[in-house]
């Protein structure tokens, strides 16, 4: 099983994300010399390639032939995407941000899109706010009982 990528070094898991969005965006095997040219790593590629070995070792990336670069496997795309989701604690400054935007009075509907926008711009990412299906209020239903009960035992005079 993979570590989490938080255990990973920072090195690897700079050249982790290298790789990945690297094969994101082109489809293709990434390359040692991409990362170091395009990366800012200020990495030799012979050091890359012993850290994407390393990888492929842990299973997160896989070499399709031998003198191709490396891809991400589908155990190493999940490390990287449940890796994006863990969040941390928002700041107090990013908190008060969210409160601002979504604190003020109106309708529901106008909070929760102020909400995710809030989460989206804070995060720089996809937001989204979800409330549970609504359910019908329990008094309506204790009301409806009561008034049943009542018609049926209280003669009407």
């Amino acid at each position: 099983m993979a570590p989490p990528v938080t255990e990973l070094t920072d090195r690897a898991r700079d050249i982790f994300r290298a790789v990945v969005d690297g094969y994101v965006e082109s489809g293709m095997p990434v390359g040692s010399k991409t990362i170091a040219a395009a990366s800012g790593l200020n990495l030799s590629p012979a050091s890359i390639r012993g850290v994407m070995q390393e990888l492929e070792e842990l299973g997160l990336l896989a070499s399709p032939h031998t003198s191709a670069g490396r891809i991400p496997t589908e155990r190493g795309l999940r490390l990287f995407v449940d890796g994006m989701m863990q969040a941390l604690e928002p700041s107090a400054e990013e908190r008060a941000a969210i409160e601002a935007r979504a604190g003020h009075h109106g309708p529901v509907e106008e909070a929760l899109a102020a909400t995710t926008a809030a989460l989206s711009g804070l995060s720089a990412c996809a937001g989204l706010v979800m409330v549970p299906k609504r359910e019908v209020p329990l008094r309506s239903i204790a009301r409806t009982a009561a008034s049943r009960i009542a018609s049926l035992h209280c003669p009407r005079g």
